[in-house]
């Protein structure tokens, strides 16, 4: 079963559908025992910094994600979920992030021809594969909404990159915290070879 933790942020029904097209149980929830007892987790979202990170305190899952990383269950962050895990984000100055991993989240410079946000497909360089990008070939395309992107500060987490008017870390892992910016659940058989990846580390 995997529990995908519900805190008000959009994109929650097609990750739950894409896990769905892939025999997979999913759980929308906030309930922390019913998290807690998830063979995984994932943390979707598509919203602000700021406003994601109050609903996460707010509803007491804030601490419910760290106790999960601790118990070292398999935790996909994706989008918004992958930024909340690190330190803090341009978007919203002075609010912390969960700071499970090393970074901060930055504003996508403005680039003669190239929009804000990124709305499309683009490709992916391997720095350092990792377990989600088994059997995915270097340069496939992957879909992504975002106006920021990471900056990790641990160049050995990062497991695929992109360009876009920056140099942009696209997905990253580290023990068993997994997250990505594009969506998988978008990203056509290539997303859901992700996703496949996911559910058998």
């Amino acid at each position: 079963m995997v529990a995908v933790v519900d805190y008000d942020a959009g994109n929650i029904r097609s990750v739950e559908k894409a896990l769905l097209s892939l025999g997979e149980k999913a759980m929308i929830t906030r309930d922390r025992e019913e998290i807690l007892r998830a063979d995984r987790v994932i943390l979707p979202g598509v919203g602000a910094f700021g406003d994601a990170m109050n609903k996460l305190n707010a509803y007491g899952l804030a601490d419910v994600i760290k106790e999960v990383v601790e118990n070292n269950t398999p935790f996909l962050g994706i989008c918004l979920g992958l930024q909340l895990l690190f330190e803090s984000s341009e978007e919203t100055p002075g609010v912390d992030g969960l700071g499970i991993l090393k970074g901060r989240i930055i504003k996508i410079p403005e680039n003669k021809g190239l929009k804000v946000p990124q709305i499309g497909w683009n490709s992916l360089n391997f720095p350092n594969k990792g377990r989600l990008f088994a059997g995915i070939d270097e340069g496939a395309y992957v879909y992504f909404v975002h106006s920021y992107y990471l900056q990790a500060d641990e160049p050995e987490i990062v497991t695929a990159e992109t360009e876009y008017a920056a140099h942009i870390h696209a997905s990253v892992e580290k023990g068993n915290v997994f997250a990505c910016q594009f969506h998988p659940e978008k990203s056509s058989d290539v997303g859901l070879r992700i996703l496949r990846n996911f559910l058998t580390v």
